[in-house]
This record gives structure tokens, C-alpha cells and sequence, in this order.
């Protein structure tokens, strides 16, 4: 993965969407903490610094040093990024008179600067900041303003430094992608080389450099992701790979043959396994969502160690995971929070002695989504919406039960085969139902009952770091609701979220 680009987190939830606009560009790049990143810095041609929800006059606002940086790698500073520059290089950062949080135009831009090359006076752009820059650091050159911010950008003379007070990668700000390629492409010269098929050609000759003659045991779940990492390694290792299909009980309605059937004739080693009882047993009484998923995670663990030893001499463990599995499992002081944590994400306990192989690592979802296409898997399983790896235990609120699952089952069937009727499949990212744990009053003939409360959700996403409620229609969503409550028994009534994310998650746990 050479031609890097480094992105500093300094905790802003944004930071992800940088990354993403700057692969949009098939340019290479990753996510550290500002304090925890590379001491290496030969890999990386530019440096981008991100925003964050600190102000750069608090104390305990993140400090990182720069010296390996600044002045020896193209920099792009964008917002808190923009702010630290001036605040600790002869600038003035004050508090604003009031929040410049939302839509601005630039109302000046410097004559003749590559950075805005093809962008016009007036383009709209995003604000997200309580300070404002009111001096700009010793050798700070004017770029750009706004109507109410003077110095919206600016550059260091006797540095390719260039720094913005607002976000480029939102879809608000209109030209901030034709930005974002101004300064990698003709200000820092980062070749445009990531693409699927040099990702298939690096990965298949790095993992068989990786693991030789060993042999690899790879935990299928009929997704994209798990998918690909299989067909990659089996480029790679061929006969060596040996993948496992778990069924861990909360898996969709005749879920576990059907994967099965559709990897019959890819050329795949798998063995199907079903461990539902299992799972099922140690997560009964349990209702916290993070004891569930850690839960499922440690006997997915113990199922693998189970059949790995069957497997004689097996090295490795591989796993689908992804960036935003990494991504979102991160958890230090000042960067991204930690929104939940991944069963697929941190290591193997002690007891176990595989080492992990991750193929798809620092790849977003529709990245692998194209990887696959170069792979010529068949568009209709990578069409596939995400199904998160604990199943349909974080989609059942509360305690889990059979019943419950059955419930479930039953209702998401009803909802998915409803959507691939209508037409609907395709216009969806991801789709799902999920079981509250109230009931609810209803009428049914003449008779009282009191049953369970369903939520339907449907949302439109590029990745899943960000995400949106899709207008179904009524009439698809009225005919679903009665199909519901009519077929699948012990449900009176259905609903539909049209939360975003943020601020929800699309799950609901």
C-alpha cells in the first residue's frame, strides 16, 4: 500500500468521511490518533490533520508533535487541525461572538492557488466551530474567506502547508471533494493507484508471502465482507484455506442451508456447523447489548477453537473484518469514541493459537463490494446488505429466547422477501426488523390482545458510517405491517424508524 496519505484523529466524527473522500480518489489512505500514530513516516506523501470537538485554548486539548511533519510533508489542516497551526505558531484563536456551525459561502478567494483551482466564489461550505482564527500563524498567507469568518483557509509560506476552517469532506461543502484532489493530487503529488485491482494484485501476493505453506481456517457468514477474504485467500493458499459456516442460532429464516447451497461451485472448502443451541444457551438471561456481543464473540471463539482442532496444524484464523469494524472499536483519549465494540475486533484470547489474518482490514464496505466485482463474484451476494455479525441478537431488546428468535425470524422474512417483491432490495443499504421489549394493546377479531411491538428499519448508506432513513412507500409499508401482524403470530403491531445516523445507530444495540 504505498502513496499513503496519514489522517490525524483528533476525535471529530468526521474524520472517517475524510477517509472516504480521500479513497473516493483511489488514494490510499489511513486513520491514526494524533497521539499514537507512526514513528515511520516514509510510507505517507501528505499528511492531513482532522477536526475535533476540542477547543485548541482548553487544557486538555490534543497536542501532537509535528516536527516529523510539518515543513517535510505536504499538510492539509483542516478545522481543529487549521486552529492548533495558528493557536501554537504566532496566530490568535478567540472564542467566536457566536457558533459557526452550519452552511457559509466563500465570499473571497485568493487569485491564481492551486488549491482552488475549479472552485468559484460563492461555493458553499461547512462550519463546525466555536473559535475562529482572528491572526493567522507567522508566514500565513490569506486563501479564502466568508461572508462572517476572515480567514475560512490559508498557507505557510516556505511549507506546503495549506489549512481550512471548515470541513471539505461533508456533502454540504459543494467543491470540498475538487479541494481535497487539489492538494493530494497537484499540491502533494499522491499517485491515484488504489484501485480493486491492484488492491487484489498487492493483497493475493501479500498473504501469500504471509503465510506460506500454513494452513487457514476462515469463518464464513454468507456476507460480502467474509465472502471476499475467502475468495482472496483462496487465490492465495488454494487447498490450505478451510472455512467454517457457523450457525449460532440468530442467524435470518433458513439462513444456514442457504449459504451453504450458495457457495456450492465457488471453489470453496466449507464445512457447515451448527452450534445455535450453544449460543443460545450462554446468552439466556442476558440483556445488556455489549455482554451479548462480547458474549457471542467468546463462543464464536471457543466454536472456531473447537473445530480448528480437528483441523490438523492449522496457523491461522482468518476474519472479515473491515476499517469501520476498526475504525469504531477504537477507544483512546481525545480521538473517536468508541461506539460499540466488534466481535471480530481485538485479538484471540490466550488459550488459542491461531494468529489472525484480516485481507480486508483497511477497507470500507463498498470497497469490498468492488474488490469482489474484480474477483468476479456473483453481483447478486455482493448486492447483499449487511447483516451484523451478532445476528439478530442486537436486534432483539432485551433477554434472548428461541421464542423470541423465532418471532424475529418470522417478521424479517416477511419484511426482506417484501422488499425483493417490491422492487425495493436494491434501493436499500440495509434492512431490518427489530423486536421491542414492550407490548402493546390491540384488537383482533372481537378479542383484547396484548403482543409484541415491532420496529422496521431501512437506510441508505455508503459505508454505514453514516446513514439515512429510506422514504419507503406507504403503500409497501402498510401492506408489510398487515402481513406482519396476519402471519407471523404474536405480533399486534409495527413500526417504522426514521432515525439518522448520527445521531442513531443503524442498529438498534
Amino acid at each position: 500500500m504505498q502513496h499513503n496519505v496519514l489522517i490525524l484523529d483528533f476525535g471529530s466524527q468526521y474524520t472517517q468521511l475524510i477517509a472516504r473522500r480521500v479513497r473516493e480518489l483511489n488514494i490510499f489512505c489511513e486513520i491514526f490518533p494524533f497521539n499514537n500514530f507512526p514513528t515511520d513516516l516514509s510510507p505517507y506523501k501528505a499528511v492531513i490533520l482532522g477536526g475535533s470537538p476540542f477547543s485548541v485554548r482548553a487544557e486538555d486539548a490534543p497536542h501532537p508533535d509535528l516536527s516529523q511533519i510539518r515543513g517535510k510533508l505536504p499538510m492539509l489542516a483542516v478545522c481543529y487541525g487549521a486552529q492548533y497551526l495558528a493557536h501554537f505558531s504566532g496566530g490568535e484563536v478567540a472564542a467566536s461572538n457566536t457558533r459557526e456551525y452550519g452552511r457559509a459561502n466563500l465570499s473571497f478567494i485568493k487569485e491564481d492557488e492551486i488549491f482552488f483551482e475549479g472552485v468559484s466564489e460563492n461555493s458553499q461550505v461547512w462550519m463546525s466551530h466555536s473559535d475562529s482564527i482572528k491572526a493567522l500563524p507567522t508566514n500565513g498567507v490569506k486563501l479564502a474567506s466568508t461572508h462572517d469568518v476572515e480567514f475560512a483557509a490559508y498557507k505557510i509560506e516556505g511549507e506546503t502547508t495549506y489549512a481550512i476552517q471548515y470541513h471539505p469532506e461533508v456533502f454540504h461543502s459543494t467543491d470540498g471533494a475538487k479541494m481535497l484532489e487539489n492538494f493530494l493530487v497537484k499540491i502533494a503529488e499522491v499517485p491515484q493507484t488504489f484501485t480493486p485491482n491492484a488492491f487484489v494484485q498487492d493483497m493475493v501476493a501479500e498473504l501469500k508471502e504471509k503465510l506460506q505453506d500454513d494452513k487457514v481456517v476462515l469463518g464464513l457468514s454468507g456476507g460480502v465482507d467474509s465472502t471476499v477474504a475467502a475468495v482472496l485467500l483462496n487465490q492465495a493458499i488454494g487447498k490450505n484455506l478451510y472455512c467454517i459456516f457457523v450457525n449460532n442460532g440468530l442467524l435470518r429464516k433458513n439462513e444456514f442451508q442457504n449459504v451453504l447451497d450458495q457457495y456450492k461451485g465457488m471453489g470453496l472448502n466449507v464445512k457447515g456447523v451448527d452450534a445455535g443451541d450453544r449460543f443460545l444457551s450462554e446468552l439466556a438471561g442476558i440483556s445488556d447489548p455489549e455482554t451479548k456481543r462480547k458474549t457471542i464473540g467468546r463462543v464464536f471463539i471457543e466454536v472456531f477453537d473447537d473445530e480448528s482442532k480437528i483441523i490438523e496444524d492449522v496457523k491461522w484464523l482468518a476474519q472479515g473484518t473491515i476499517y469501520p469494524d476498526v475504525i469504531e472499536s477504537v477507544s483512546v483519549k481525545g480521538p473517536s469514541a468508541t461506539i460499540k465494540s466488534h466481535h471480530n475486533v481485538g485479538g484471540l484470547p490466550d488459550y488459542m493459537k491461531l494468529k489472525i489474518v484480516e485481507p480486508l482490514r483497511m477497507l470500507f464496505k463498498d470497497e469490498v463490494r468492488r474488490v469482489g466485482a474484480s474477483l468476479g463474484i456473483d453481483p447478486e451476494l455482493l448486492g447483499r446488505h449487511p447483516f451484523p455479525g451478532p445476528g439478530l441478537s442486537i436486534r432483539i431488546l432485551g433477554d434472548i429466547t428461541p421464542e423470541k428468535v423465532q418471532i424475529l425470524q418470522d417478521v424479517d422474512a416477511v419484511f426482506i422477501d417484501g422488499l425483493k417483491s417490491w422492487g425495493l432490495y436494491d434501493k436499500v443499504w440495509q434492512a431490518g426488523a427489530i423486536l421491542l421489549p414492550v407490548n402493546s394493546v390491540g384488537v383482533m377479531g372481537d378479542e383484547r390482545t396484548y403482543e409484541k411491538v415491532i420496529a422496521l428499519r431501512a437506510v441508505e448508506s455508503t459505508d454505514g458510517m453514516t446513514a439515512d432513513w429510506v422514504h419507503l412507500p406507504y403503500e409497501f409499508l402498510m401492506k408489510i405491517s398487515n402481513d406482519i401482524i396476519n402471519k407471523v403470530k404474536g405480533v399486534n403491531r409495527v413500526v417504522y424508524d426514521i432515525s439518522s445516523k448520527p445521531p442513531a445507530t443503524i442498529e438498534w444495540e
